[in-house]
Protein backbone atom coordinates (compact mmCIF):
# COMPACT_ATOMS: atom_id res chain seq x y z
CA UNK A 1 0.00 0.00 0.00
CA UNK A 2 2.71 2.32 -0.58
CA UNK A 3 0.75 4.52 -3.37
CA UNK A 4 -3.21 6.05 -3.10
CA UNK A 5 -3.63 3.13 -5.93
CA UNK A 6 -2.17 0.26 -3.98
CA UNK A 7 -4.38 1.26 -1.00
CA UNK A 8 -7.24 1.23 -3.38
CA UNK A 9 -6.47 -2.03 -4.75
CA UNK A 10 -5.12 -6.81 2.31
CA UNK A 11 -7.86 -29.20 -0.06
CA UNK A 12 -7.16 -30.95 2.20
CA UNK A 13 -4.31 -30.32 4.26
CA UNK A 14 -2.11 -33.57 2.01
CA UNK A 15 -3.58 -32.19 -1.02
CA UNK A 16 -2.48 -28.36 -0.76
CA UNK A 17 0.61 -29.07 0.39
CA UNK A 18 1.46 -32.54 -1.74
CA UNK A 19 4.57 -30.85 -3.34
CA UNK A 20 7.42 -30.46 -0.79
CA UNK A 21 10.89 -29.55 -1.09
CA UNK A 22 12.31 -30.79 -4.41
CA UNK A 23 14.63 -33.76 -4.14
CA UNK A 24 17.04 -32.29 -7.13
CA UNK A 25 18.14 -28.71 -7.73
CA UNK A 26 15.96 -25.89 -6.55
CA UNK A 27 13.74 -24.19 -8.63
CA UNK A 28 13.87 -20.53 -7.84
CA UNK A 29 17.69 -18.85 -6.27
CA UNK A 30 16.86 -15.83 -4.40
CA UNK A 31 17.13 -13.34 -6.79
CA UNK A 32 14.49 -11.20 -8.25
CA UNK A 33 14.84 -12.83 -12.34
CA UNK A 34 14.46 -16.03 -10.77
CA UNK A 35 11.27 -15.57 -9.14
CA UNK A 36 10.13 -13.47 -11.96
CA UNK A 37 9.85 -17.05 -13.72
CA UNK A 38 7.35 -18.41 -11.10
CA UNK A 39 3.93 -19.46 -12.97
CA UNK A 40 0.60 -18.41 -11.65
CA UNK A 41 -0.32 -21.90 -10.26
CA UNK A 42 -3.70 -23.08 -11.84
CA UNK A 43 -5.56 -23.27 -8.44
CA UNK A 44 -6.10 -19.86 -7.92
CA UNK A 45 -7.11 -19.07 -11.13
CA UNK A 46 -9.68 -21.50 -11.02
CA UNK A 47 -10.88 -20.49 -7.60
CA UNK A 48 -12.02 -17.24 -8.41
CA UNK A 49 -13.65 -16.64 -5.04
CA UNK A 50 -12.12 -16.61 -1.56
CA UNK A 51 -13.06 -15.53 1.96
CA UNK A 52 -11.34 -12.68 3.83
CA UNK A 53 -11.68 -12.74 7.36
CA UNK A 54 -10.25 -9.46 9.67
CA UNK A 55 -10.31 -10.65 13.33
CA UNK A 56 -8.39 -9.55 16.30
CA UNK A 57 -8.37 -6.64 19.04
CA UNK A 58 -10.38 -4.47 17.37
CA UNK A 59 -13.09 -6.72 17.22
CA UNK A 60 -13.64 -5.64 20.71
CA UNK A 61 -14.53 -2.23 20.23
CA UNK A 62 -15.56 -2.93 17.07
CA UNK A 63 -16.76 0.71 16.25
CA UNK A 64 -15.73 3.18 13.18
CA UNK A 65 -18.09 5.71 11.89
CA UNK A 66 -20.00 4.43 8.53
CA UNK A 67 -18.56 7.40 6.29
CA UNK A 68 -18.50 5.28 2.96
CA UNK A 69 -16.78 2.89 0.86
CA UNK A 70 -12.84 3.80 -0.05
CA UNK A 71 -12.39 5.32 -3.37
CA UNK A 72 -15.66 7.32 -2.83
CA UNK A 73 -14.11 9.50 -0.11
CA UNK A 74 -12.28 12.48 0.04
CA UNK A 75 -8.73 11.50 1.52
CA UNK A 76 -7.81 15.09 3.01
CA UNK A 77 -10.75 13.04 5.65
CA UNK A 78 -10.59 9.84 5.52
CA UNK A 79 -7.92 8.95 8.30
CA UNK A 80 -10.44 11.17 10.93
CA UNK A 81 -13.69 9.31 9.64
CA UNK A 82 -11.70 6.50 9.10
CA UNK A 83 -15.11 3.65 8.30
CA UNK A 84 -11.97 0.89 9.15
CA UNK A 85 -12.91 -0.67 12.50
CA UNK A 86 -9.23 -2.23 12.38
CA UNK A 87 -7.75 1.08 12.05
CA UNK A 88 -8.89 1.50 15.47
CA UNK A 89 -5.88 1.88 17.48
CA UNK A 90 -4.37 4.50 14.60
CA UNK A 91 -8.00 6.47 14.93
CA UNK A 92 -7.76 7.14 18.70
CA UNK A 93 -4.43 8.04 18.65
CA UNK A 94 -5.88 10.95 16.38
CA UNK A 95 -7.16 13.53 19.31
CA UNK A 96 -10.96 15.01 18.03
CA UNK A 97 -11.44 12.01 15.44
CA UNK A 98 -14.77 10.50 15.69
CA UNK A 99 -13.35 7.18 16.81
CA UNK A 100 -11.22 9.43 20.05
CA UNK A 101 -14.31 10.59 21.02
CA UNK A 102 -16.23 7.45 20.88
CA UNK A 103 -13.48 5.52 22.81
CA UNK A 104 -13.52 8.74 25.87
CA UNK A 105 -16.83 8.53 25.97
CA UNK A 106 -16.82 4.61 26.14
CA UNK A 107 -13.57 3.58 28.28
CA UNK A 108 -11.90 6.81 29.07
CA UNK A 109 -9.62 8.73 27.98
CA UNK A 110 -6.70 6.59 30.04
CA UNK A 111 -7.83 3.23 28.64
CA UNK A 112 -4.46 1.44 26.76
CA UNK A 113 -5.73 -0.03 24.05
CA UNK A 114 -3.90 -2.94 24.27
CA UNK A 115 -6.09 -3.89 27.32
CA UNK A 116 -8.37 -5.51 24.54
CA UNK A 117 -6.26 -8.23 24.82
CA UNK A 118 -7.56 -9.47 27.99
CA UNK A 119 -11.69 -9.34 26.51
CA UNK A 120 -10.41 -11.03 23.19
CA UNK A 121 -8.21 -13.74 24.70
CA UNK A 122 -11.88 -14.45 26.95
CA UNK A 123 -14.38 -14.54 24.37
CA UNK A 124 -12.01 -16.42 21.51
CA UNK A 125 -12.08 -19.67 23.80
CA UNK A 126 -15.64 -19.57 22.86
CA UNK A 127 -14.64 -20.03 18.96
CA UNK A 128 -15.25 -22.62 16.86
CA UNK A 129 -13.24 -23.01 13.40
CA UNK A 130 -15.36 -25.27 11.97
CA UNK A 131 -18.46 -23.59 11.94
CA UNK A 132 -16.85 -20.80 9.57
CA UNK A 133 -15.13 -23.44 7.75
CA UNK A 134 -18.37 -25.18 6.76
CA UNK A 135 -19.83 -21.84 6.25
CA UNK A 136 -16.97 -20.32 3.52
CA UNK A 137 -17.03 -23.98 1.87
CA UNK A 138 -21.19 -23.20 1.73
CA UNK A 139 -20.79 -19.96 0.52
CA UNK A 140 -18.40 -21.51 -2.51
CA UNK A 141 -15.65 -19.90 -1.80
CA UNK A 142 -12.22 -22.08 -2.98
CA UNK A 143 -9.81 -20.54 -0.63
CA UNK A 144 -9.48 -18.22 2.70
CA UNK A 145 -7.26 -15.50 4.32
CA UNK A 146 -6.89 -14.78 7.66
CA UNK A 147 -5.17 -11.65 9.13
CA UNK A 148 -2.11 -13.32 11.33
CA UNK A 149 -0.88 -10.03 12.31
CA UNK A 150 -2.89 -6.26 11.63
CA UNK A 151 -1.61 -2.93 12.14
CA UNK A 152 -1.56 -3.25 15.90
CA UNK A 153 0.89 -5.82 16.01
CA UNK A 154 -0.78 -8.31 18.12
CA UNK A 155 -0.73 -11.92 16.45
CA UNK A 156 -3.39 -14.14 16.29
CA UNK A 157 -1.04 -17.12 16.54
CA UNK A 158 1.95 -18.05 19.74
CA UNK A 159 4.55 -17.01 18.28
CA UNK A 160 7.75 -17.74 19.68
CA UNK A 161 9.23 -15.09 18.02
CA UNK A 162 10.14 -12.87 20.75
CA UNK A 163 8.41 -8.78 20.78
CA UNK A 164 11.40 -6.29 21.97
CA UNK A 165 8.42 -3.86 23.07
CA UNK A 166 5.68 -5.74 24.45
CA UNK A 167 6.06 -9.32 25.32
CA UNK A 168 3.27 -11.50 24.89
CA UNK A 169 1.51 -9.87 22.17
CA UNK A 170 -0.18 -12.33 21.11
CA UNK A 171 -3.55 -14.95 21.26
CA UNK A 172 -3.52 -17.79 24.11
CA UNK A 173 -5.19 -19.94 21.48
CA UNK A 174 -3.61 -20.81 18.16
CA UNK A 175 -6.02 -19.00 16.11
CA UNK A 176 -4.03 -19.33 12.63
CA UNK A 177 -3.38 -22.94 13.25
CA UNK A 178 -7.09 -24.16 14.22
CA UNK A 179 -8.48 -22.19 11.46
CA UNK A 180 -5.95 -23.90 8.72
CA UNK A 181 -6.56 -27.19 10.35
CA UNK A 182 -10.39 -26.37 9.87
CA UNK A 183 -10.10 -25.05 6.58
CA UNK A 184 -8.35 -27.30 4.87
CA UNK A 185 -10.38 -30.36 6.57
CA UNK A 186 -13.51 -28.48 4.94
CA UNK A 187 -11.34 -28.78 1.60
CA UNK A 188 -10.31 -25.50 1.09
CA UNK A 189 -6.75 -23.92 0.76
CA UNK A 190 -5.40 -21.23 3.45
CA UNK A 191 -3.48 -18.34 2.86
CA UNK A 192 -1.73 -15.69 5.51
CA UNK A 193 -2.50 -12.42 5.68
CA UNK A 194 0.43 -10.14 7.69
CA UNK A 195 0.61 -6.25 8.48
CA UNK A 196 4.58 -6.38 6.84
CA UNK A 197 4.90 -2.87 6.83
CA UNK A 198 2.86 -1.46 9.43
CA UNK A 199 2.78 -2.28 13.21
CA UNK A 200 1.79 0.49 15.66
CA UNK A 201 3.70 -1.74 18.48
CA UNK A 202 6.79 -0.51 17.06
CA UNK A 203 5.47 3.10 15.56
CA UNK A 204 2.70 4.61 17.08
CA UNK A 205 3.01 8.09 14.80
CA UNK A 206 -0.30 7.83 13.64
CA UNK A 207 -1.61 8.05 9.97
CA UNK A 208 -3.76 11.69 9.23
CA UNK A 209 -2.94 12.15 5.60
CA UNK A 210 -2.53 9.33 2.74
CA UNK A 211 1.20 10.73 2.20
CA UNK A 212 2.15 9.73 5.91
CA UNK A 213 1.10 5.83 5.12
CA UNK A 214 4.37 5.36 3.24
CA UNK A 215 5.87 7.93 6.21
CA UNK A 216 4.87 5.50 8.89
CA UNK A 217 6.58 1.82 7.14
CA UNK A 218 9.07 0.41 9.85
CA UNK A 219 12.67 0.64 7.85
CA UNK A 220 15.35 -0.57 10.72
CA UNK A 221 16.92 -3.54 10.92
CA UNK A 222 15.27 -4.58 14.10
CA UNK A 223 11.93 -4.66 12.61
CA UNK A 224 12.67 -6.08 9.40
CA UNK A 225 14.54 -9.26 11.45
CA UNK A 226 11.20 -9.29 13.28
CA UNK A 227 8.73 -9.55 10.26
CA UNK A 228 11.38 -11.49 8.60
CA UNK A 229 11.18 -14.26 11.26
CA UNK A 230 7.52 -14.25 11.71
CA UNK A 231 7.01 -15.16 7.87
CA UNK A 232 9.74 -17.94 8.02
CA UNK A 233 7.70 -18.78 11.21
CA UNK A 234 4.44 -18.81 9.73
CA UNK A 235 5.51 -20.61 6.10
CA UNK A 236 6.87 -23.53 8.77
CA UNK A 237 4.05 -23.95 10.84
CA UNK A 238 1.26 -23.27 8.63
CA UNK A 239 2.28 -24.12 5.19
CA UNK A 240 0.35 -21.25 4.02
CA UNK A 241 -0.74 -21.37 -0.03
CA UNK A 242 -0.45 -17.57 -0.36
CA UNK A 243 1.32 -14.81 1.45
CA UNK A 244 -0.67 -11.96 1.90
CA UNK A 245 1.24 -8.77 2.69
CA UNK A 246 -0.11 -5.40 3.32
CA UNK A 247 1.21 -1.79 2.83
CA UNK A 248 4.79 -2.77 1.74
CA UNK A 249 7.89 -4.09 3.81
CA UNK A 250 11.17 -2.88 6.09
CA UNK A 251 13.39 -2.38 3.02
CA UNK A 252 16.40 -4.40 5.18
CA UNK A 253 14.07 -7.65 4.90
CA UNK A 254 15.28 -10.58 2.99
CA UNK A 255 12.07 -11.04 0.94
CA UNK A 256 14.28 -13.13 -1.94
CA UNK A 257 15.41 -15.36 0.36
CA UNK A 258 12.16 -16.07 1.68
CA UNK A 259 10.26 -15.78 -1.32
CA UNK A 260 12.91 -18.61 -2.85
CA UNK A 261 12.50 -20.63 0.32
CA UNK A 262 9.14 -20.92 0.34
CA UNK A 263 8.22 -21.37 -3.52
CA UNK A 264 11.14 -24.26 -3.28
CA UNK A 265 9.14 -25.52 -0.58
CA UNK A 266 5.76 -25.02 -1.92
CA UNK A 267 5.49 -24.26 -5.95
CA UNK A 268 1.91 -24.03 -5.92
CA UNK A 269 2.04 -21.01 -3.05
CA UNK A 270 1.54 -17.60 -4.35
CA UNK A 271 3.10 -14.08 -3.49
CA UNK A 272 0.73 -11.07 -3.37
CA UNK A 273 1.81 -7.48 -4.27
CA UNK A 274 2.01 -5.09 -1.41
CA UNK A 275 5.40 -6.70 -0.21
CA UNK A 276 7.07 -5.31 -2.92
CA UNK A 277 7.26 -4.26 -6.56
CA UNK A 278 10.12 -6.35 -7.90
CA UNK A 279 7.94 -9.33 -7.91
CA UNK A 280 5.05 -10.37 -7.28
CA UNK A 281 2.30 -13.22 -8.71
CA UNK A 282 -1.09 -11.06 -8.48
CA UNK A 283 -2.57 -7.36 -7.43
CA UNK A 284 -4.91 -6.66 -5.19
CA UNK A 285 -7.57 -3.67 -5.69
CA UNK A 286 -8.87 -2.47 -2.68
CA UNK A 287 -12.88 -1.49 -3.09
CA UNK A 288 -12.06 -1.21 -6.56
CA UNK A 289 -12.01 -3.46 -9.67
CA UNK A 290 -10.95 -3.64 -12.70
CA UNK A 291 -13.42 -2.56 -15.80
CA UNK A 292 -11.24 -4.87 -18.58
CA UNK A 293 -9.69 -7.91 -18.82
CA UNK A 294 -6.24 -7.66 -17.10
CA UNK A 295 -3.00 -9.45 -18.98
CA UNK A 296 -1.77 -9.93 -14.68
CA UNK A 297 -4.00 -12.36 -12.51
CA UNK A 298 -5.63 -9.60 -10.36
CA UNK A 299 -7.98 -10.28 -7.10
CA UNK A 300 -10.05 -7.36 -5.53
CA UNK A 301 -10.88 -7.31 -1.36
CA UNK A 302 -13.22 -5.60 -0.39
CA UNK A 303 -15.92 -5.61 3.13
CA UNK A 304 -19.87 -6.68 3.03
CA UNK A 305 -20.16 -3.20 4.66
CA UNK A 306 -17.74 -0.29 4.41
CA UNK A 307 -15.02 -2.02 6.73
CA UNK A 308 -12.92 -4.98 7.64
CA UNK A 309 -12.94 -5.57 10.98
CA UNK A 310 -16.50 -6.14 12.93
CA UNK A 311 -17.88 -2.95 12.87
CA UNK A 312 -21.56 -3.05 15.36
CA UNK A 313 -22.13 0.69 13.56
CA UNK A 314 -23.14 -0.62 10.55
CA UNK A 315 -26.49 -1.19 9.69
CA UNK A 316 -28.42 -2.99 6.68
CA UNK A 317 -28.20 -0.01 4.99
CA UNK A 318 -23.98 -0.04 5.01
CA UNK A 319 -24.11 -3.59 3.44
CA UNK A 320 -24.12 -4.68 0.24
CA UNK A 321 -27.45 -6.67 -0.69
CA UNK A 322 -27.03 -9.89 -2.12
CA UNK A 323 -27.76 -9.61 -5.83
CA UNK A 324 -24.73 -6.71 -5.63
CA UNK A 325 -22.56 -9.29 -4.24
CA UNK A 326 -23.47 -11.55 -6.76
CA UNK A 327 -22.87 -9.09 -9.50
CA UNK A 328 -19.48 -7.92 -7.89
CA UNK A 329 -18.55 -11.59 -8.16
CA UNK A 330 -19.40 -12.17 -11.95
CA UNK A 331 -17.95 -8.69 -12.86
CA UNK A 332 -14.78 -9.89 -11.48
CA UNK A 333 -14.44 -13.20 -12.80
CA UNK A 334 -15.63 -12.36 -16.19
CA UNK A 335 -12.10 -9.51 -16.47
CA UNK A 336 -10.26 -12.27 -15.10
CA UNK A 337 -10.07 -11.94 -11.33
CA UNK A 338 -10.60 -13.75 -8.03
CA UNK A 339 -13.31 -11.69 -5.55
CA UNK A 340 -11.84 -11.99 -2.14
CA UNK A 341 -14.76 -11.12 0.27
CA UNK A 342 -14.22 -10.24 3.73
CA UNK A 343 -16.32 -11.01 6.76
CA UNK A 344 -15.54 -9.49 10.04
CA UNK A 345 -16.31 -11.77 13.10
CA UNK A 346 -17.34 -10.59 16.77
CA UNK A 347 -14.46 -11.62 19.62
CA UNK A 348 -16.02 -14.51 20.36
CA UNK A 349 -15.74 -15.91 16.49
CA UNK A 350 -19.70 -15.11 15.72
CA UNK A 351 -20.12 -13.48 12.42
CA UNK A 352 -23.38 -11.40 12.16
CA UNK A 353 -26.36 -12.59 10.75
CA UNK A 354 -26.49 -10.31 8.37
CA UNK A 355 -23.10 -11.32 6.97
CA UNK A 356 -24.23 -14.92 7.41
CA UNK A 357 -27.40 -13.93 5.07
CA UNK A 358 -24.65 -12.74 2.72
CA UNK A 359 -22.88 -15.83 2.29
CA UNK A 360 -25.68 -18.07 2.33
CA UNK A 361 -27.67 -16.34 -0.49
CA UNK A 362 -24.18 -16.12 -2.53
CA UNK A 363 -23.87 -20.34 -1.74
CA UNK A 364 -27.26 -20.70 -3.18
CA UNK A 365 -26.32 -18.99 -6.04
CA UNK A 366 -23.04 -20.29 -6.62
CA UNK A 367 -24.76 -23.99 -5.71
CA UNK A 368 -26.41 -23.14 -9.06
CA UNK A 369 -24.27 -20.90 -11.16
CA UNK A 370 -21.00 -22.17 -10.32
CA UNK A 371 -20.02 -23.94 -13.41
CA UNK A 372 -20.30 -20.70 -14.99
CA UNK A 373 -17.60 -19.30 -12.09
CA UNK A 374 -15.32 -22.08 -11.66
CA UNK A 375 -12.36 -22.66 -13.96
CA UNK A 376 -13.66 -19.93 -16.29
CA UNK A 377 -11.59 -17.91 -18.41
CA UNK A 378 -12.43 -14.30 -19.81
CA UNK A 379 -14.52 -14.43 -23.33
CA UNK A 380 -13.03 -11.99 -25.96
CA UNK A 381 -15.54 -9.52 -24.98
CA UNK A 382 -16.71 -9.61 -20.92
CA UNK A 383 -19.05 -7.60 -21.21
CA UNK A 384 -22.18 -6.71 -23.14
CA UNK A 385 -25.59 -4.97 -23.10
CA UNK A 386 -29.24 -5.83 -23.25
CA UNK A 387 -30.91 -3.50 -25.96
CA UNK A 388 -32.52 -1.79 -23.14
CA UNK A 389 -29.28 -1.47 -21.96
CA UNK A 390 -28.61 -3.77 -19.22
CA UNK A 391 -25.41 -5.01 -18.85
CA UNK A 392 -24.40 -8.52 -19.55
CA UNK A 393 -21.03 -10.44 -18.42
CA UNK A 394 -19.65 -13.37 -20.27
CA UNK A 395 -17.34 -16.27 -19.33
CA UNK A 396 -16.55 -19.26 -21.02
CA UNK A 397 -15.04 -22.36 -20.52
CA UNK A 398 -13.48 -24.43 -23.85
CA UNK A 399 -16.57 -24.13 -26.64
CA UNK A 400 -19.31 -23.19 -24.22
CA UNK A 401 -20.17 -19.29 -23.89
CA UNK A 402 -21.94 -18.03 -20.29
CA UNK A 403 -23.90 -15.18 -20.31
CA UNK A 404 -25.21 -13.18 -16.82
CA UNK A 405 -28.05 -11.54 -17.20
CA UNK A 406 -28.44 -9.55 -13.77
CA UNK A 407 -31.49 -7.92 -11.99
CA UNK A 408 -34.12 -10.80 -11.89
CA UNK A 409 -34.95 -10.84 -15.74
CA UNK A 410 -38.09 -12.52 -17.40
CA UNK A 411 -39.62 -12.85 -20.47
CA UNK A 412 -37.61 -12.03 -23.84
CA UNK A 413 -34.33 -10.69 -23.31
CA UNK A 414 -32.41 -9.32 -26.48
CA UNK A 415 -28.75 -9.43 -26.12
CA UNK A 416 -26.54 -7.21 -28.53
CA UNK A 417 -24.06 -8.62 -30.32
CA UNK A 418 -24.25 -12.29 -29.81
CA UNK A 419 -24.64 -14.55 -32.27
CA UNK A 420 -26.28 -18.09 -32.24
CA UNK A 421 -25.26 -20.75 -35.16
CA UNK A 422 -28.27 -22.97 -36.22
CA UNK A 423 -27.18 -26.14 -34.44
CA UNK A 424 -26.51 -23.83 -30.91
CA UNK A 425 -28.45 -23.97 -28.11
CA UNK A 426 -29.22 -22.10 -25.00
CA UNK A 427 -30.44 -23.16 -21.61
CA UNK A 428 -30.62 -21.50 -17.92
CA UNK A 429 -28.34 -23.16 -15.59
CA UNK A 430 -30.37 -24.99 -12.82
CA UNK A 431 -32.92 -24.51 -14.95
CA UNK A 432 -33.72 -26.01 -18.55
CA UNK A 433 -33.73 -25.29 -22.39
CA UNK A 434 -35.26 -22.01 -23.30
CA UNK A 435 -36.05 -21.10 -26.79
CA UNK A 436 -33.44 -18.44 -28.66
CA UNK A 437 -33.66 -16.99 -32.24
CA UNK A 438 -31.33 -14.50 -33.90
CA UNK A 439 -32.69 -11.38 -34.95
CA UNK A 440 -29.97 -8.89 -36.51
CA UNK A 441 -27.14 -9.16 -34.30
CA UNK A 442 -28.25 -9.45 -31.77
CA UNK A 443 -29.87 -12.97 -29.87
CA UNK A 444 -33.53 -12.97 -28.62
CA UNK A 445 -33.72 -15.88 -25.55
CA UNK A 446 -37.36 -16.51 -24.43
CA UNK A 447 -37.03 -16.54 -20.59
CA UNK A 448 -40.16 -17.90 -18.25
CA UNK A 449 -42.48 -14.84 -17.26
CA UNK A 450 -41.60 -15.49 -14.02
CA UNK A 451 -37.78 -15.00 -12.72
CA UNK A 452 -35.57 -18.21 -13.91
CA UNK A 453 -33.42 -17.68 -10.59
CA UNK A 454 -33.13 -15.64 -7.79
CA UNK A 455 -30.86 -12.43 -8.82
CA UNK A 456 -28.46 -12.86 -11.46
CA UNK A 457 -29.68 -15.64 -14.49
CA UNK A 458 -27.17 -17.44 -16.11
CA UNK A 459 -27.41 -18.76 -20.19
CA UNK A 460 -25.69 -21.74 -21.38
CA UNK A 461 -24.46 -21.23 -24.99
CA UNK A 462 -23.55 -24.53 -26.74
CA UNK A 463 -22.61 -25.89 -30.00
CA UNK A 464 -21.76 -22.80 -32.13
CA UNK A 465 -21.78 -18.75 -30.82
CA UNK A 466 -19.97 -15.84 -31.69
CA UNK A 467 -19.45 -12.63 -29.69
CA UNK A 468 -18.61 -9.46 -31.26
CA UNK A 469 -16.47 -7.21 -30.01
Amino acid sequence: MRTRRTFLCSLGATAAFAQRRPSGPLRYSADWNSLRRHPLPAWFNDAKLGIFVHWGLYSVPAWAPPTGELGKVDFATWFANNPYAEWYLNSIRLKNSQTWRHHVKTYGEEFDYYRFAETFNRETAKWQPSVWAKAFQQAGARYVVLTTKHHDGFTLWPSQVAHPNRPGLNSRRDLVGELTQAVRDAGLRMGLYYSGGLDWSFNSTPVATMEQVGGTIIHTEEYARYADAHWRELIARYQPSVLWNDIGYPRQGKLPEIFSDYYNQYPEGLINNRFTQDHFDFTTPEYAVADRIQGKKWEACRGLGFSFGYNRVEGPEHVMAPEKVIALLVDIVSNNGNLLLNVGPRPDGSISEIQLDRLAKLGAWMARNSEAIYGTTPAANPAGKTADGRKVNFTRKGEVLYAFLHDRPAGPVTIENLFLDAAGKVSVLGGGAVKASQKGSALVVELPAQPAAPYTVTLKIENGWQLAR
